[in-house]
């Protein structure tokens, strides 16, 4: 089978060809006018690669940010929302937490849709899914006149407690659907059926806005992939870590919001089962995000709800909440587009306003005037000008010299050099910061991690990271640069379903929750079965337990024997342990109630085949010539070894300072590290004994 994986990121596409047991890949700038561009280049380029013709490709697997861009630049589609009367304006009011406590002057992002495209119909249902207010057929009927002259090109349907009982909603699709029949509809008690109104209003909303532009963005994708003579399957990566087909990508584009990196994580997840590594943090930084996650015991840790578009620094509370099923990561604004400026306090701030592929950082040469991290990285010598990105963009230095000096050092009264120093150690404290606030929120210390590092700009920055987080253990695997696009390929077909139902554990009630799992999983198997008729699939339990009185709750896993036979005693202490591990200590004597219920069905995944045993270190490798290399932590630049990585035999070792040069990324060895060539080409960066 030839597969395809395709990643488009908002600086490169990447596009991974995988032919048996051989693999190919290219990074092509991505275009943002017509995205499907980038990916018929690249998938021309890596065809040609393996010498196949592109009709020899069985399937193609696609991931992107296009959905997520569209809900930061706010460039959807015209759309209103229709919800029970007196909850208007819930997605302004948000909730009571402040995300800068201290700031008298703090700005709430301001909602997705305003005021006047939000309708209301008189209608109640209480907690438990009983009618208060029965809504009535000729309220719907006048309200959808109204909705008609506005012109809408797509409406998002969230009444309150439809999660319980949706046959309000269901009301208003039916006349929606006879009355407007090419309006796209997007019902709350589909997208996201929890409680908390808020969260699962602004993803239906989120879900309505972008479903328009990503419709006809799939179907232009199918079309062209057709023309050119790829009539395979198209499937997509869903943010939870699996893929669905393409039809319910389009129908639920939401759930694609971090499907990029996602296919990252599970990239990531894939080298830990290789490795038989329990605790990793995936590095994941490219052009203009990175991304951090904490895998345990090989699997990525996931989340119900996360945020996307954060106004303040990217800080927790002040981005548009999004309640699908997802992996956990932390997201930075710091790519190699990212770019940097001089506050009003003179000092150097990196992100998140990235220059992205157009025009690109001062050194492609595009129009760029700005300095990005990627000109600090081409002064501090981890770039080669002639050979980024395979040769095919080469890099000014002039240029990067002349973004520095204008828009840092002569603020600052530095040269290009110490701009570029400053900058780049921004930039990496950004990071660590955030993997340190990460791991505290999880209760993890990241000293007994081994760090993953991939994504085009990851391995030029990996090395002093571990060096500011205490981590003496990187693994940069082979296709590094494209990591998110071979993730994609190793994905399974899965689609999680979830329900809000509470339940404190004193009405604990087996045959309910027995009846309850048993729709859930065939709701998740069905949504499995569209992309794949025949293969065996494999179901995951979750319940998220709380105390009662709290705010949030914490997942608690279950086995098929707890679904099978449930026990009140069996949940009571799975939840009890799982809350001491977190926090410390568990709460006696106070009640304990489960709010929501969670089933994920997913076909099996390739078992990953353990690395055999690296051959002894003491191979030497043989250098291809040197360049200055600055050296952050000794503040200086030296003269380090420069090696190819397809030239560094199994059991080599690279002593720091050095650099490993491949197509699509480098390997930054500082002072304090050392590499070792692992049996699976796998670059093993250790910290040298002190």
């Amino acid at each position: 089978m030839a597969r395809l994986g395709v990643d488009i990121g908002g600086t490169f596409t990447d596009v991974v060809l995988e032919n048996g047991d051989q693999r190919y890949s290219a990074k092509v700038l991505t275009t943002y006018d017509a995205p499907e561009r980038a990916i018929i280049e690249g998938m021309h380029r890596v065809c040609k690669k393996a010498a196949i013709s592109v009709g020899m490709v069985t399937q193609i697997i696609h991931g992107t940010t296009l959905a997520t861009n569209a809900l930061i630049e706010r460039r959807g589609a015209k759309t209103a929302l229709i919800t029970t009367e007196g909850f208007r304006d819930v997605i302004e009011m948000r909730t009571e937490s402040r995300f800068e406590q201290y700031d008298l002057n703090l700005v709430l992002p301001e909602p997705l849709l305003p005021r006047n495209r939000r309708y209301t119909v008189r209608e109640r249902m209480d907690a438990s899914g009983q009618v208060l207010i029965a809504l009535e057929q000729a309220q719907i009927e006048f309200l959808v006149d109204e909705l008609e002259l506005a012109n809408y090109e797509s409406i998002a349907v969230g009444l309150l407690h439809s999660y319980v009982n949706d046959a309000h909603e269901r009301m208003i699709y039916e006349v929606l659907k006879r009355r407007l029949p090419n309006v796209m509809v997007s019902l709350s008690c589909e997208v996201s059926p929890q409680m908390r109104e808020y969260e699962r209003f602004n993803t239906t909303i989120a879900n309505a806005y972008i479903k328009p532009l990503m419709k006809s963005y799939l179907g232009r994708l199918a079309q062209s992939l057709a023309q050119e003579g790829a009539e395979c399957p198209i499937f997509l990566m869903h943010s939870g870590g699996g893929i669905i087909s393409l039809e319910n990508a389009a129908e639920f584009p939401v759930r694609l919001v971090e499907s990029g990196p996602a296919g990252g994580a599970v990239f990531a997840a894939d080298i830990a089962a290789r490795h038989g590594l329990d605790k990793v943090l995936s590095f994941d930084m490219g052009g203009t995000t990175a991304k951090i996650c904490l895998i345990k015991n090989q699997s990525p840790k996931t989340a119900r709800v996360f945020e996307v578009a954060r106004s303040y620094r990217f800080k927790k509370g002040s981005g548009m909440p999004i309640s699908i099923p997802v992996i956990d990561m932390v997201e930075i604004g710091a790519g190699g587009g990212s770019l940097a400026h001089v506050d009003g306090m003179n000092q150097i701030r990196v992100g998140p306003e990235s220059a992205g592929s157009e025009p690109g950082p001062a050194c492609y040469g595009r129009g760029g005037t700005r300095p990005a991290v990627t000109d600090a990285d081409l002064i501090l010598g981890k770039l080669d000008p002639e050979s980024f990105a395979g040769g095919a963009i080469p890099l000014s230095i002039a240029q990067s010299v002349s973004a520095l000096a204008v828009h840092l050092g002569e603020k600052l009264e530095m040269d290009p050099l110490e701009a570029a120093w400053g900058l780049a150690e921004v930039v990496d404290e950004n990071m660590a910061n955030a993997a340190r606030v990460h791991a505290v929120e999880n209760g993890e210390d990241l000293a007994g991690y081994t760090m993953i590092a991939f994504g085009g700009a990851a391995p030029l920055h990996a090395a002093r990271l571990c060096e500011k987080l205490g981590v003496g253990r990187c693994l940069v695997p082979q296709g590094a640069g494209v990591g998110s696009a071979i993730g994609f390929l190793r994905a399974p077909f899965s689609f999680e379903a979830n329900r809000s139902v509470f339940m404190r554990m004193v009405h604990f009630n087996p045959e309910v929750i027995k009846s309850l799992f048993v729709e859930m999983a065939q709701e998740a198997t069905k949504f499995v079965r569209s992309c794949d008729a025949t293969a065996p699939i494999f179901a995951d339990y979750k319940v998220y337990m709380r105390y009662a009185g709290q705010g949030w709750e914490i997942p608690v896993p279950l086995t098929q024997t707890h679904i099978d036979v449930p026990d009140h005693d069996t949940y009571l202490a799975l939840f009890e342990s799982l809350y001491a591990k977190l926090f410390g200590r568990s709460v006696a004597g106070m009640e304990v109630e489960i709010t929501v219920w969670s089933v994920n069905a997913a076909t099996a995944t390739i078992k990953a085949e353990r690395a055999a045993k690296a051959p002894s270190i003491g191979l030497n490798a043989t250098p291809l010539g040197q360049r200055d290399l600055f050296d952050a932590a000794l503040g200086v630049a030296t003269a380090s070894q420069v090696f190819a990585r397809a030239d560094l035999a199994l059991g080599s070792v690279v002593q720091g300072p050095a650099l490993i040069t491949e197509e699509e990324t480098t390997v930054v060895l500082t002072q304090s590290r050392f590499a070792h060539i692992l049996s699976d080409g796998c670059i093993d960066v250790i910290a040298k004994e002190a």
